[in-house]
Order: structure tokens, then sequence, then C-alpha cells
């Protein structure tokens, strides 16, 4: 008789698919940078100093990084801020020190590093990165959700039967050029006049507060805008305390890519205070408060996103989560997602929830993968983290919602056109009969097709 092991050779873990490794966070070296050589560990850690020298422009970044990039990507910068972006230029220095962090000194060897760099991709587009033949899609809108479209009060989407989105601010500490609400967040740019908000800030919240208390329905608000950061903390401190006296409202979450961009914001004696709180309040009154947060790379997560994180945790909040967004590039690879994952959770503190499809903005093409893509990806991903750290990748359908990349009802491949269903009305459709029945369709870049699919393209719907 052979025995099993002279027939079953032994496993060994270079052959799994992915082998886990644990890496301990690093706050790169911002010294490296020539215009932070003299920069101290105090004025790092200090939130107004990181608002105050956030990159805004090209002339900004020329000053800081100098002769390590060169003038041929100082030009495609350019470039695409003049005729391409959606989203004006603004990375605090946190967001920044994040890209290649171990980069070669010489200008040819830094520039090629800086360009393939997946945070520089997504904080800092240039006019190459960008399709050259589908920049945008021919379905691609400025508001791709419609969130403006179901807003019952000025800044409220009321879009799930139980959950409403409200938007306190339009503006974030740092802009992220795939941004989906790049029709009202930000500065204007040469290719996007952006709409505004046009309520004063109390005067919102009072009408977003007396919707709320008339809507029994609704359990869960998402504060977000733009960037909760972003609103003055009495301000949003006295909000949250009126949302935790709506006797509806089990959950609040709030939205907040500062976690990660500016993390020095939510370490301040003052706003940790003021959240502890908050979320005394929360347990006491049986509400469960989160905060959300927007990491795409597992190099944005350091020591101070940790220790932003757990303080959070510390003071009460009950869970910080992650949503991403799945980008070309960036991060659509099953070795991208699960170290980014596996930091996020095992060393920050930080739970994966979502990642979320790049949505149909203009100019998004070269980000976003197909239905397809992310449904390999997900598949990937399974079996590696625990169950309940296991992110769902989802597409947010216009006019539907999220729904999990595998509950397509449809999908033409050849075409890169998916269908899907819902079993809700949002807010524009309650006395919409076939609401529940209608098919909506999303749609996959077209430089993801085959050449079938991408000749009827340009036969069918090719701009003028």
């Amino acid at each position: 008789m052979t025995a099993v092991h002279d027939v079953v050779p032994a496993r060994r873990p270079d052959l799994q698919p992915y082998t886990y490794l644990r890496r301990e966070l690093v706050e790169p070296d911002w010294r490296r940078f020539p215009g932070w050589r003299h920069v101290t560990d105090a004025q790092w850690r200090d939130a107004q100093w990181q608002r105050v020298n956030c990159v805004k422009n090209v002339k900004q970044l020329r000053a800081l990084v100098g002769d390590l990039l060169t003038d041929r990507f100082y030009d495609d910068l350019a470039a695409d801020q003049r005729d391409l972006a959606t989203m004006s230029m603004l990375v605090p220095p946190q967001m920044l020190n994040t890209m290649c962090p171990d980069a070669p000194t010489t200008p040819e060897g830094f520039t090629e590093a800086f360009l393939a760099d997946p945070v520089r991709r997504y904080m800092l587009p240039v006019a190459s990165d960008r399709d050259p033949h589908w920049p945008s899609h021919p379905h691609s809108t400025r508001d791709s959700l419609h969130e403006a479209e179901m807003w019952v009060v000025e800044g409220l989407t009321h879009r799930y039967p139980t959950k409403v989105l409200a938007e306190l601010v339009s503006t974030c500490p740092q802009y992220c050029g795939h941004c989906t609400r790049m029709d009202l967040v930000g500065n204007s740019t040469p290719q996007v006049d952006k709409h505004r908000l046009l309520l004063k800030p109390v005067d919102r919240q009072d009408r977003i507060v007396d919707y709320l208390k008339g809507a029994p329905g609704v359990r869960d608000v998402v504060v977000s805008g733009g960037d909760v950061a972003n609103v003055p903390w009495p301000q949003l401190e006295s909000f949250l305390m009126r949302l935790l006296d709506v006797d509806t409202v089990r959950d609040v979450r709030l939205a907040t890519k500062a976690l990660a961009g500016l993390p020095q914001h939510w370490v301040q004696p003052k706003v940790v205070e003021g959240l502890e709180r908050v979320a005394r309040t929360a347990a006491r009154r049986g509400v469960n408060l989160a905060i959300h947060t927007h990491v795409n790379h597992v190099q944005s997560v350091t020591p101070l996103v940790a220790e932003a994180a757990r303080t959070a945790l510390e003071v009460g909040v009950r869970d910080v989560r992650n949503q991403g967004v799945l980008m070309r590039g960036v991060n659509a690879t099953p070795d991208d997602l699960l170290d980014l994952c596996f930091a996020l959770q095992g060393e920050a503190g930080v739970l994966p929830y979502y990642f979320y499809m790049c949505d149909m903005i203009p100019n998004a093409e070269h980000w976003r993968v197909a239905v397809w893509e992310a449904q390999a990806l997900q598949h990937a991903i399974m079996g590696y983290l625990p169950g309940y750290a296991t992110p769902r990748i989802v597409c947010d359908v216009p006019y539907v919602g999220k729904r999990w990349v595998h509950q397509v009802a449809e999908y033409d491949r050849e075409r890169g056109v998916s269908y899907w269903t819902k079993n809700y009305r949002t807010g524009i459709e309650l006395q919409d009969a076939d609401a529940l029945e209608r098919r909506h369709p999303y749609y996959d870049p077209i430089s993801s097709l085959g050449e079938t699919g991408r000749r009827w393209w340009a036969e069918h719907d090719r701009p003028e």
C-alpha cells in the first residue's frame, strides 16, 4: 500500500495565489521632498499646518518637489488640469507623502515611479493617464447617481427606503480625481462649473432634521458632503446631537476621507473630546455611531491613520469602516486589495466594508473596470480575510443603488451592458407601478471590450 504522503505533494505557501505576510505600518519620511526638509514632527502632526500646506496647483507642487520631477510631468499635469480634470487640485501633505515612498532620487527615476504610483494616479491625474479614445463613456453624467434628483430638501438624498444621505458641506480636505460628487464638490474647473449649496448651513440642517422627524421609516443617516472634517466641529457636534434626538434614527455614519488624508484632524483634542461626547450620547440612546473612511491603497495606511482610527474606537465609536473605490492602475488586482484589507483590519483597526466600482462620471474611463473584472476580483479575495472583514465589491447602479457585482440580472459582455433590478422604490418612484420590474443598465468601459464591441460603440454612440 502506498502511503498518502507519497502521492500528495506537500502544501507549500508559495503555491497559494496570495501569501499573507504581516507588515508593520510606516510613516514615510516627508523630508525626502526638498520643500519639506525642515518640517518638524510637531508641524507634521498639526492639522492646521497640513491644511495650510496643501498642494493646490502645479506651481506649488514644483516648489515642493522641484527637479525630482521632470518638466514633462509638470506639463502633463497642467494639461490635465486645463483640459480634462473634473476636480480641482487639493492634496494634503499627509496624502502626498504616501506617494512614492521608496522612489529613486534621480529626476527620470523619480518621475517614472511617480507616474506609476497608485496613490498619485487618482489624487494627481495627468493627461496621459486618460483613455485617449474614450475618456468619457457616452452615458457618463455629472451626477452619475442622480443624488440631487432625489433631494427631499437641499442636500438630503432619500434613495433607499430606510436610509438617507445628508450632505452638510460641498468641500473636502482633499479632492480625489474620481469623485462621484464632482458635480457639487470642490472648486469649479475649466471643464466643470460646479453646482452650489444655496441654503445657509444652519437652515439646511434645520430642514434635514425637520424632514427626519416627519419620516419615521428612516433609521439610518449618512452624514457626508464633501467631508464632515470640513464642518467646524461645534457645528457638526450640534447637528449630530440633534440627529440623536430623533427617536427613529438608529444608525449614524460619519463619512470622512480625512481619516486617511488628514488623520491629524481626527486626533486634535477638541475633536476627540467632542467625538467622545457624541459617542457616549449615541450609546446611551442605543444608536450605532460609525465612521466611514475612504482608503484605496495600502500605501495610504500609516501609523497616523491607525492612531486616528483607534482613537475614534477608544472614545466609543462603534466601528470605523472603509469604503474604497475599485480603480484600474490603483487597486484592481487581488494582491492590491488583500494587502490593503490586511493593513486596514490587522494594523489600523479599520473594517474593510465596500469597494465600489468607479462611477460613470466624465473623463473616468481609464479608472473604471468592467463588471466581469469586478466579479473576478470578488472571487479572488474570498477565503483569505475573516468573513466579517471580507469586503463586498458593489456596483452603484444609477436609479438602483448598491448591488453586489454578482447580482446582475442580465449581461451583454460583447457590448459591455449589464442590467440590474431592485426591490424598493426611490423617493422619485413612489407612484411608479413598474419601478420594481424595470431593468436599469450599467456600462462597462469601452476599452475593456473586444473589437466587435468597440466597433459597435464607435458606430452607434460615439459623442460628437
